[in-house]
């Protein structure tokens, strides 16, 4: 390995443990203080229908994925748009407390082990009505033979969309500390992409996406 490589290494090395160990401190002081749980609605009562978007089917989180997810609530379900035929899938997964090891598992790592491979990664800003800036999400697509997904998703805390799985991190911190509070959510949508169109499958995604958002922020804690 050469000098600079290896002083990449090292720098990269020190972030992830530095991140590390603010995240054991700040998990400590807020454990030893207490914690506020926040009083949310059950995803069981999340909306049918949204705007011109209509259940299709909800699908039950299977026991063997609930046992390494371990969220305190999930939604699955697939929503049809009455307009274009447009499908999606919504999953969310909704933790009271993250104390305890029961974090989100980041769609980067579960959607290879199901055979899907990631093609694409990047991010995209999405406007939301009533919002006076977009929120940024992950736009990641995904491969399994000759289909394609377009994925879109973020964690939610609070009032605050991350995108970013080491941001989310941090921020678990902060509100741990300042507010005692470490609940969180990850929010998926999936759109199956009809020819490959990426363009397509992000003009749909990200129309459910600001469709779905004001729902979600009551949902998920505020």
């Amino acid at each position: 390995m050469r000098g600079t490589e290896a002083g990449l290494f090292r720098n990269r090395y020190l972030q992830v443990l530095a991140l590390v160990l603010l995240l054991q401190v700040g998990l400590f002081y807020s454990a030893s203080r207490g914690e506020k749980v926040p009083s949310v609605l059950s995803l069981y009562y999340f909306p049918l229908d949204i705007q011109n978007w209509k259940t299709q089917r909800d699908m039950p989180v299977e026991p063997e994925v609930q046992e390494i997810l371990k969220a305190d609530d999930t939604l699955n379900r697939l929503y049809q748009n009455t307009e274009t035929g447009e499908g999606v899938y919504l999953f969310v997964a909704f933790f009271k407390s993250q104390r305890t090891g029961q974090t989100p598992h980041s769609p980067r790592n579960c959607l290879p082990g199901s055979g899907w491979e990631p093609v694409k990664t990047g991010y995209v800003p999405v406007s939301i009505p009533g919002r006076a800036q977009p929120i940024q999400i992950n736009r990641y697509v995904v491969q399994r033979g000759n289909d394609q997904s377009l994925v879109l998703y973020w964690y939610q805390s609070r009032n605050r969309v991350v995108a970013n799985e080491f941001a989310a991190k941090f921020w678990l911190v902060a509100d741990s500390i300042r507010y005692h509070r470490s609940d969180t959510s990850l929010v998926r949508v999936l759109v199956p992409m009809r020819g490959n169109d990426l363009d397509a499958a992000t003009r749909t995604g990200t129309a459910f996406v600001a469709s779905v958002f004001p729902l979600l922020r009551q949902y998920l804690g505020k």
